[in-house]
């Protein structure tokens, strides 16, 4: 029962970082809708396009929660798992600082990711233009690992709970919760765009990953929030001891 909270968070850190989603990756898939043929942009030919984008796109994320979770597991089997979740706590307030624009520092985490994306984007482009399925598939896999402090952070605080197999099912829940975004992005990006920069929601989605920020780090301070013990043993995670 208590795997059920998690995975309402993942979902729900991935549509509170919609405004992260259209700053990063907002321009990268207005490109990749112009990149499909003219006459595939309407109608269901650019919705499968998209999804194509999309599903490889989460099963990257979803990837890279298996091996990162694999890495926490080993961590939280040496008894550093606490040192784990106080980072993917900081990493999350970054986070919610960098969307209400108080503080852009996480840019600074996404560097850490360059080098490999160097090495990933002239593959993607080969891909280009898209007027097939597989090639949606495949070219939404390498867009995947784009450097992104966001799905850095979410990496991080997944991958605390020690289990691989977890670790890799929020990232799963975590990009379905960025689909919603981006898809409506490659349809109706000027609309988008423009609520997702309104400052009152930009400071609201900030604020609640901030808040999560802080209830993820342990301390005497989640099982207040929680009203009792059971939140900070939910905080652990039941995956953390085994």
């Amino acid at each position: 029962m208590e795997l059920l909270p998690l995975f309402f968070t993942a979902l729900a850190l991935g549509l509170l970082g919609g405004g992260h989603c259209i700053g990063m990756c907002g321009g990268l898939m207005g490109a990749l809708t112009m990149a499909i043929p003219a006459d595939q942009r309407h109608g269901w030919p650019l919705w499968r396009v998209l999804l194509g984008y999309n599903a490889g796109r989460i099963a990257s994320y979803t990837l890279a929660g298996a091996l990162l979770g694999s890495l926490g597991w080993l961590i939280q089997d040496l008894g550093l798992g606490s040192g784990l979740r106080v980072l993917a706590g900081l990493l999350m307030i970054a986070m919610g600082l960098y969307l209400a624009n108080w503080w852009s520092g996480l840019t600074r985490i996404e560097r850490l990711g360059r080098g490999l994306w160097q090495h990933i984007e002239p593959r993607a482009r080969r891909l280009l233009p898209v007027t097939r399925l597989p090639q949606a598939v495949l070219l939404g896999t390498l867009w995947g690992w784009l450097p992104c402090g966001l799905v850095y952070s979410i990496l991080v605080w997944a991958s605390s709970q020690g289990d691989a197999g977890l670790s890799a099912a929020l990232m799963a829940a975590f990009g379905l919760g960025t689909l919603p975004t981006l898809l409506a992005t490659g349809l109706l990006a000027n609309r988008m765009m423009a609520m997702l920069r309104r400052r009152a929601v930009r400071v609201t989605a900030g604020l609640l990953i901030i808040l999560f920020g802080i209830w993820t780090i342990p301390g005497p301070h989640t099982a207040w929030i929680w009203g009792g013990h059971h939140g900070h043993h939910a905080q652990s995670g039941t995956h953390a001891e085994h």
